[in-house]
């Protein structure tokens, strides 16, 4: 069979690629096309756009990036009907997906769902937009399938390949540590945010003199990209090792995204750091009908990990909260024994596999009644 695959972020791409190999496992002969990344890439998809060039992040930078974003749009429409896939996957990234599964639709291609959209955090109009186009949902998050299922929609539970990526992508310690502790920084994937989360978390290191720190970086930005705005600190900046980084390291600050839930799996505790523009921040602040900014703690349904968001994330409230998760054997254990509880909660390995099996397991159902 032929699939059309959409992701628009680093994670999309990791998920993705975990779920072609699965898909090939059974159908050796299926062609990938994809928006995505070097992943997918790996796992033989043809590439048609990398999401380098689809991340534009906040409400202010997507209005200024529409015409680039519109023509993405046609180009991808045009680009699917010239391919002709048996179905588009489409992988989270839904301001851009849904538009595209509505076109599938129109079209009549079998359009499947893999990671849904956080419509249960805000624009929860898009749930009726799904029942309407979507043929397929397969959802990663264990609440997502009765919120579904409370708006009349069944979806499929697979797990979260996170479990399925941890496993297979860890080999040890990356770094000579000395007999120091070692705190990762994680401050983000796209350029915006790095550049405004990483100086701020750099502004605690001279706080702990006895603490190693290391820099988790995207390889694609390029390590003079981290230099720039390290102030000509000496941390070292480590690519293409996050999980190994994560495993050797006492505690970790994260900006909020992925890299919250991945922290919490491999069961380094961590501080969540958020800081966006003011424009979008207080557009997000209206709509969004969530306790919580992390997966950790929306999940868990309480405050496992600190969460640290606009104003909050300070130099001060950094320092505390990092010295907490050092020095605070209690406080420690107890953010320690939150993210095991994570892990139980999402289930086993083998979620992509699940996802695999259940695509060609719907495809074959349609193509008996079609």
């Amino acid at each position: 069979m032929k699939y059309y695959i959409i992701a628009g972020e680093a994670s999309g791409d990791l998920h993705g690629s975990n779920l072609i190999r699965e898909i090939k496992k059974s159908d050796p002969a299926a062609e990938f096309r994809c928006w995505g990344g070097d992943l997918m890439v790996a796992q033989g998809a043809v590439l048609v756009k990398h999401y380098r060039e689809l991340a534009f992040m906040g409400f202010l930078e997507v209005i200024l990036n529409l015409r680039t974003i519109m023509g993405n749009l046609a180009f991808c429409k045009q680009d699917i009907l010239r391919f002709k896939p048996d179905a588009v996957i489409l992988i989270d990234y839904p301001g851009f997906n849904l538009r595209v599964a509505t076109f599938l639709h129109e079209n009549k291609i079998p359009v499947i769902y893999y990671i849904s959209p956080q419509v249960w955090a805000w624009k929860q109009s898009r749930v009726k937009t799904i029942r309407k186009v979507v043929d397929k949902m397969i959802v990663i998050l264990p609440f997502e399938k009765d919120f579904y299922a409370r708006h009349g929609i069944e979806v499929s539970f697979a797990g979260h390949p996170l479990l399925d990526a941890l496993a297979e992508n860890t080999s040890g310690p990356v770094l000579p540590l000395f007999g120091k502790r070692l705190v990762a920084l994680l401050p983000g994937s796209r350029k915006q945010e790095i550049k405004t989360m990483l100086p701020i978390m750099l502004s605690v290191v001279r706080d702990f003199p006895d603490v190693a720190f290391a820099i988790a970086g995207v390889p694609s930005l390029g390590e003079e990209f981290y230099k720039k705005l390290m102030q000509g600190s000496e941390i070292p900046v480590v690519m293409n090792k996050t999980y190994d980084l994560l495993g050797q390291a006492s505690a970790a600050l994260v900006t909020s995204g992925t890299a919250t839930l991945e922290t919490a799996l491999i069961g380094t505790p961590e501080v969540v750091c958020y800081k966006g523009g003011l424009i979008s921040y207080l557009i997000a602040r209206q709509v969004i009908k969530v306790k919580y900014i992390s997966l950790v703690n929306l999940i868990m349904d309480r405050p496992v990990v600190k969460e640290l968001i606009q104003r909050e994330l300070n130099r001060q409230n950094l320092r505390t909260e990092l010295n907490l998760l050092l020095n605070d054997a209690e406080h420690r254990r107890a953010v320690i024994k939150g993210c095991n509880e994570l892990r139980q909660k999402l289930g086993g390995s083998g979620a992509s596999a699940k996802a695999a099996a259940e695509i060609i397991d719907f495809l074959n159902k349609s193509k008996s009644f079609g």
